[in-house]
């Protein structure tokens, strides 16, 4: 769609209209080298790069962690940790000012200096990856926008409060007129990223990069701000520049292509030629582990062939009925008001012998909370949770004392979502995997025979038994805790967004791996995700939370495929399929949640 180079927002300087018409050169990137010196060595982190980006097209730059996307964006910026340094090439940035035929190579400035100062913000703006870390806890949204505009335009305090609330209606912040002066931990994920772009929109630059902008979001949230930086380059004409991983969002917003790999750009189109006659091995490996986990994986779908001519006869191994739990928190001066959350609201389910049942939703819907009250990590406020022991006895979780738990705690373990937070950096990978062995008196000789054993189950080396968890991958991380998960041999694992900080040949690598320990040691899974399509490859059967409450259950194709619930079906819609050539998110399901009291305002005496 080509509309006209305008904005529609108010605001007198930056909203300036540049020299440069959509189609035009807006940057050129050629033969970029960035390396880091290192006691070791050199790495180069970006090898010999080229690319141009033009005024209303969209780049995707796509490849693993480590293969070199985020230091060639902030090579651009001059913005390269050290020991990073630009050792050659040049990056040529058109239309600087607003004339067009001026051209500035941004390698050939001081990274501290006053031109790519002049530059940053105004000319070439960036989306960070993790909003919560990239902004101030300590100043207001308002603020941390306004900063940009007391740098670059001459507009007064009035008028720059006003320019802001004008940026954060556009990118559907609601009440701006309040919440532009509330602090980042007041907002959601959602809306910290969509101040983010307000931010990074402030002075209408000719650039925008984005770094992983949508890789913590839900799928609905991702659909919400993929839409409005669409939305927003149709209006402004800007040259988008999108880091990711994700090989779906690729195909939903690419128009051109560049596929990176250890510092290389190892193919470079169309995404249409990308996609569907790709070059490189390496890019046909990372389309084919997007579209592998488009369908459910072979076990799972022999094993449905396996149970289709009668009835499970599998023993139930877990029991939920009505479980709940809320959260009150007091506000006033005196605390005299509270307010109560439903974070899990009469929740049931249940869990065969060797079945896995995913439990998805958005940011949110308590399914992170669920999964905590099944091992009374979190106390769970009403219900029951029982368990049936491998001897057959029925134990009822919700009543155990500590020692009791302690006891449950070798037959259900837990994988957490963050592979680096949930091991101790000085522990080596022996300790950290043989701490529950410890803990249930095993010898050393033993437990380390049992550390080595696993590392091995697991894909990884025995000599890796004396190294720290800083000195492994993220994949290789979550291999590491997997093999703790393990350590107890349990009968039962709640893995909670165990694949979703992983690369998508990584997360295939991992989903593959725990369908072999199921299969080799008769576990259980209940797998906690907002990420449907690996719901589809690894799960048996689904339910789908929204706002604490379950509601669709189902076999897992049956759900997936063929959704009743409007939420569900609302969920899948937003889900973008590794194929250019069938974009859907922004035709999306939109679910209006019908009222039912999920909070509570209550007065003090």
């Amino acid at each position: 769609m080509n509309r006209p180079l305008a904005n529609s927002m108010s605001g007198g300087d930056p909203v300036r209209s540049v020299g440069l018409a959509r189609g035009d050169v807006a940057l050129e990137v050629r033969h970029l080298k960035t390396h880091f010196a290192l006691r070791t060595g050199v790495l180069k982190a970006v090898d010999d790069v080229s690319f141009t980006l033009r005024r209303g097209d969209t780049l995707c730059v796509v490849g693993e962690s480590g293969s070199g996307k985020s230091v060639t964006a902030r090579s651009i910026l001059q913005i390269v940790a050290a020991p990073g340094k630009i050792v050659g090439g040049e990056i040529l940035l058109h239309g600087v000012g607003g004339d067009p035929d001026r051209v500035v190579d941004l390698a050939t400035l001081d990274p501290r200096g006053k031109e790519i100062r002049a530059i940053r913000g105004r000319e070439i703006a960036m989306i960070f990856q993790e909003p919560m870390s990239s902004l101030s806890p300590v100043h207001t949204i308002g603020r941390q926008i306004d900063e940009s505009l007391r740098i670059h335009t001459d507009l007064d305090k009035r008028a720059r409060r006003k320019r802001i609330i004008e940026l954060l209606k556009r990118v559907e912040i609601p009440d701006a007129e309040h919440t532009i002066d509330r602090y980042p931990f007041e907002y959601s994920g959602g809306m910290r990223q969509r101040a983010m772009i307000a931010m990074a929109l402030a002075c209408n630059p000719v650039v925008l990069i984005a770094d992983e902008p949508t890789t913590a979001l839900d799928v609905t949230t991702q659909a919400e701000i993929l839409d409005l930086i669409g939305e927003l380059q149709d209006e402004f004409g800007m040259a988008v520049m999108f880091i990711t991983h994700d090989m779906g969002v690729v195909a939903e917003i690419a128009d051109r292509v560049c596929v990176m790999n250890l510092g290389e750009m190892v193919e470079a189109g169309p995404v249409e030629d990308v996609f569907h006659a790709p070059q490189h091995p390496y890019s046909r490996m990372l389309i084919g582990s997007a579209v592998k986990l488009e369908k459910p994986a072979p076990a799972k779908i022999a094993a449905r062939a396996r149970h289709a001519d009668g009835p499970d006869d599998r023993a139930q191994i877990l029991t939920v009925e009505g479980l709940g739990k809320e959260f009150t928190s007091h506000k006033g001066f005196f605390r005299s008001k509270s307010r109560t959350i439903k974070a899990v609201d009469n929740a049931s389910l249940s869990l065969r012998e060797g079945e896995t049942l995913g439990i998805v939703g958005e940011s949110g819907s308590g399914k992170t909370t669920l999964g905590r009250c099944l091992l009374r990590m979190i106390e769970p406020s009403s219900g029951t949770v029982s368990y049936r022991a491998g001897d057959g006895a029925d134990i009822d979780i919700t009543a155990l004392d500590k020692r009791g738990l302690r006891r449950l705690y070798r037959d259900i373990r837990m994988i957490f979502q963050d592979p680096f937070g949930s091991l101790n950096p000085r522990m080596t990978v022996a300790d950290l995997i043989g701490e529950p062995l410890k803990m249930m008196g095993w010898k050393q000789r033993r437990i380390r025979d049992r550390a080595a054993d696993l590392l091995e189950r697991v894909g990884l080396s025995a000599d890796h038994l004396e190294r720290y968890p800083h000195a492994f991958s993220g994949g290789q991380r979550q291999r590491i805790c997997i093999a703790r998960a393990l350590a107890p041999e349990p009968r039962l694992i709640i893995a909670d967004e165990a694949t979703s900080a992983l690369d998508v040949s990584i997360r295939a690598q991992v989903l593959d791996l725990l369908l072999d320990l199921q299969s080799q040691m008769s576990l259980s899974f209940i797998f906690v995700s907002h990420d449907i399509s690996v719901v589809r490859y690894f799960c048996d059967r689904v339910a789908v939370m929204h706002r604490g409450r379950i509601v669709e259950t189902g076999v897992a194709t049956q759900v997936c495929d063929h959704p009743e619930h409007p939420y569900t079906k609302a969920l899948l819609s937003a889900v973008p399929r590794p194929d250019p050539r069938d974009r859907r998110i922004h035709q999306r399901h939109r679910y209006v949640a019908e009222d039912h009291p999920t909070a509570s305002t209550m007065e003090g005496p």
